[in-house]
């Protein structure tokens, strides 16, 4: 496994084992967790103070409301698992989301391109192509992104993120990430809300684009 540096906060893994956290967000720390194994750990603790809650917990009659809202979550896309045996840069949850095929690429300009694996109410994750050396333009965020690097490495305001390295983006950050030289910056990256572009061009394109 590689040397990973940047993990998700344990409260967002107390999220994703308690099946609270938008889709998006689940792909991106299901696959996080395909190659981390401290964060495997912590997943399995949290699932084991669920369970545990759960066997102490008398059985209680549901409200129509509340009824409702269960079947409305049992319509929703399943939560993406970790896959441990995953092949290739690609892990198991993403796999599953490009239904084993190869991505369908398509260009932003500058060499970077995407492929967008899911998009919905709660958010959208896609994956990202980006040659060494060329960057992301500058943008910050009018909520969270999730970013985790599937090869190669990029850099930014806040350091260097390698493969299984997760970035954490919030309304607080403006940064300008630019993949490192060596072979192309491939990650998967979840928001739930439009990112904000400093530069009129990307703004611009920003609909067309769906980012």
């Amino acid at each position: 496994m590689p040397a990973i540096t940047h993990h998700i906060p344990d409260p967002m893994i107390a999220a994703y084992a308690g099946g609270s956290l938008p889709h998006a967000f689940s792909m991106v720390v299901a696959s996080h967790l395909s190659c981390c194994r401290g964060c495997q750990a912590a997943l399995g603790a949290h699932q084991s103070v669920g369970g545990a809650l759960l066997e102490r917990t008398e059985a209680a009659e549901l409200s129509r409301g509340l009824k409702a809202g269960v079947m409305a979550l049992l319509d929703a896309p399943p939560v993406p698992e970790p896959q441990y045996d995953a092949k290739g840069i690609y892990p198991g949850p993403v796999m599953q989301a490009l239904k084993g095929a190869a991505p369908r690429w398509r260009t932003l300009g500058m060499g970077v391109k995407q492929t967008i694996l899911f998009e919905g109410e709660g958010g959208s994750a896609r994956l990202l192509y980006i040659p060494a050396g060329r960057a992301v333009p500058d943008h910050s965020h009018n909520g969270l992104e999730l970013t985790l690097v599937l090869q190669g490495s990029f850099s930014d305001e806040t350091g260097r993120f390698g493969v299984g390295d997760v970035e954490i983006g919030d309304e607080e950050l403006e940064h300008t990430p630019v993949a490192d030289a060596g072979e192309p910056c491939i990650c998967l990256a979840a928001t739930d809300a439009p990112l904000r572009f400093s530069a009129f061009m990307p703004r611009l394109l920003q609909p067309l684009f769906r980012i």
